[in-house]
């Protein structure tokens, strides 16, 4: 079986496609440095002849509001067009838990536009919405710096490990289109100002966090249910403070 990951060079997509080829199928990674361009087309057909599955985790190379509202349509319309060409029989794409509940934000107006997309074609899809990764965590705490210190939301988190995220894609690849979303968690909901100072502490990190409820993320105003699943989503197994520990001691 032949499946094409769109994005196969980054932090996701690269895990995915090392995953999906231990398990014997037929891998192509798909990104601009490998020949593959969702937005100009370059590549695009070549690569996606005789495939049975499309995986899109690409990500936008900036986060303005209209550049990534702009690239999310122009490569999901490109490459669904692709797909419906070559005969594609499941489409399955990356989205993040939350996106219709924070339409303050550009980035999650942008991953709702591309969902919509997804359901308006012919292909049978999965969408699988993840929380956010550990890996961003520290971001995070840059994006609510001010100073010495950081204003957060104590509103409810949920962030997962980018290595149960692929488990949770590779496994939603291979099986047959849902035709609708899933969503997959971390193992415990925490508050997002604690999470960054848990985050801090590990890694030596001096300042202060300090807990607002206006304070804004990445643009938005956050409760308990913004960033978090709904009802029986799929867990990952790795908690925060043993992620926290690996990285540590590397």
């Amino acid at each position: 079986m032949k499946i094409v990951v769109i994005g196969g060079t980054g932090l996701i997509g690269s895990k995915l496609v090392k995953n999906l080829r231990e398990r014997g199928h037929d891998l192509l990674a798909a990104a601009p440095t490998t020949g593959v361009n969702t937005i100009t087309r370059e590549g695009l057909a070549e690569a996606l002849d005789g495939a049975d599955i499309v995986v899109d985790v690409a990500n936008a190379p900036v986060w303005e509001d209209k550049a990534v509202l702009e690239f999310f349509e122009t490569s999901g319309r490109n490459l669904l067009a692709a797909e419906a060409a070559a005969g594609v029989r499941h489409h399955v794409a990356l989205s993040v838990v939350g996106s219709e509940r924070l339409p303050d934000n550009g980035y999650f107006r942008a991953k709702v536009a591309q969902e919509n997309l997804i359901k308006a074609s012919c292909i049978p899809y999965t969408i699988l919405r993840a929380t956010q990764f550990f890996e961003f965590v520290g971001g995070i705490a840059q994006s609510g710096t001010v100073g010495e210190e950081i204003r957060l939301s104590p509103a409810l988190f949920q962030p997962i490990a980018s290595d149960d995220v692929v488990a949770a894609l590779a496994d939603v690849t291979v099986a047959p289109p849902v035709n609708g979303t899933v969503e997959v968690a971390g193992p415990e909901a925490m508050p997002l100002d604690e999470v960054v100072r848990r985050f801090l502490s590990a890694t030596r990190d001096t300042r202060k966090v300090a807990p607002d409820v206006h304070a804004r993320y990445f643009g938005s105003v956050l409760d308990d249910q913004s960033l978090t699943p709904g009802k029986s989503p799929r867990l990952g197994a790795i908690r925060f403070e043993d992620w926290l520990g690996q990285q540590v001691s590397r």
